[in-house]
């Protein structure tokens, strides 16, 4: 995402001023070692595209409170904790293009800052109550965890369903973009129904993000993700799927049979990324993808009109039209 201020930003770009302001608070320590990694880990933040969620949902369904900016802040605590923990088990060295954790302070220290952030976040919603926001969040850090080792169990047969591809990445992303309008919602004092509308409605927008993400493994190299990382890492996307399951038999062995032996083979990559074009791949996971951002939407329509539901509906937008 560009400096400049996308349109769905501009109805919270106040509050996310202030919020930037208590997240550094909440990550506030009298250990000095941890203390400038946390300023580390806030001078690399990313699109703050959940936070921004948290605030929307909450102005669309009901007020901005106190309780809103503690939504966010867990929500963004907790998270950060799974990335930090992620990077250390796929030993990543970058993050966001910047040096990972686990890259400049190694693995042990990397872990105790995760388990850091995340009895940070538990805290700060315990102290204040906030059961619902916890419950909410701690749901989806649950199934982030249950998403990823039902991927590494599925990845050794490279042989799953569509219906097993869609539990995953519900689990693995979709859930906690849910969790974001969930606790947006319950902030704001919106009814149980309204919060389980914004719940369902997350979930489908997490679902189409997860989708795009995987068609950028077939775009250009000038993309954010590098071309083929997918096919590299066996991980089986929704247009490598259709392709697999509409192709014939000895097809569909070779293919497998060239996944599992030579994944890193550059030349190999572009033949299955070539096998997955012409086999309707892409064409098939876009309007899927287009499916669940048209149910999103339903749900979304549901609310009154305000300058947040307008913000809201150009957010989903810009998770089928950004470029990386």
């Amino acid at each position: 995402m560009s400096k400049k201020v996308k349109d769905f930003q501009i109805p919270v770009q106040e509050q996310m001023l202030i919020f930037e302001k208590k997240f550094r608070e909440h990550m506030r320590t009298d250990v000095a070692l941890l203390d400038r990694i946390m300023s580390y880990i806030v001078k690399s933040k990313g699109k703050q595209m959940r936070p921004i969620l948290v605030f929307l949902t909450a102005g669309a369904t009901g007020q901005i409170e106190d309780q809103t900016y503690r939504g966010a802040s867990l929500i963004e605590l907790l998270h950060t904790a799974t990335l930090v923990h992620d990077d250390v088990v796929d030993d990543a060295d970058y993050r966001r293009g910047f040096f990972s954790i686990k890259a400049l302070w190694k693995n042990k220290t990397a872990v105790l800052v995760g388990d850091y952030l995340l009895s940070r976040g538990l805290l700060l919603a315990v102290d204040n109550g906030d059961h619902e926001l916890l419950r909410h969040v701690s749901t989806a850090v649950k199934e982030m965890s249950e998403g990823e080792l039902m991927q590494i169990e599925k990845a050794r047969r490279l042989d799953i369903t569509e219906e097993v591809y869609f539990e995953i990445i519900r689990q693995k992303t979709a859930t906690l973009i849910a969790a974001c309008t969930a606790v947006g919602a319950a902030s704001s004092g919106a009814s149980e129904e309204v919060i389980k509308k914004m719940h369902k409605m997350g979930e489908k927008i997490g679902i189409a993000f997860q989708i795009k993400d995987d068609l950028f493994d077939y775009g250009t190299d000038e993309i954010g993700k590098p071309l083929g990382i997918d096919i590299k890492e066996k991980k089986m996307t929704l247009p490598l799927i259709y392709a697999l399951n509409n192709a014939k038999w000895l097809k569909k062995k070779e293919v497998i049979f060239k996944i599992r032996t030579q994944n890193t083979n550059q030349k190999v990559v572009r033949e299955i990324i070539e096998f997955v074009k012409s086999s309707g791949g892409l064409e098939y996971a876009e309007e899927k993808m287009h499916e669940y951002i048209k149910e999103g939407r339903a749900i979304l329509d549901e609310l009154p009109d305000s300058e947040y539901k307008t913000a809201l509906h150009q957010l989903i937008s810009y998770v089928v039209e950004r470029k990386k």
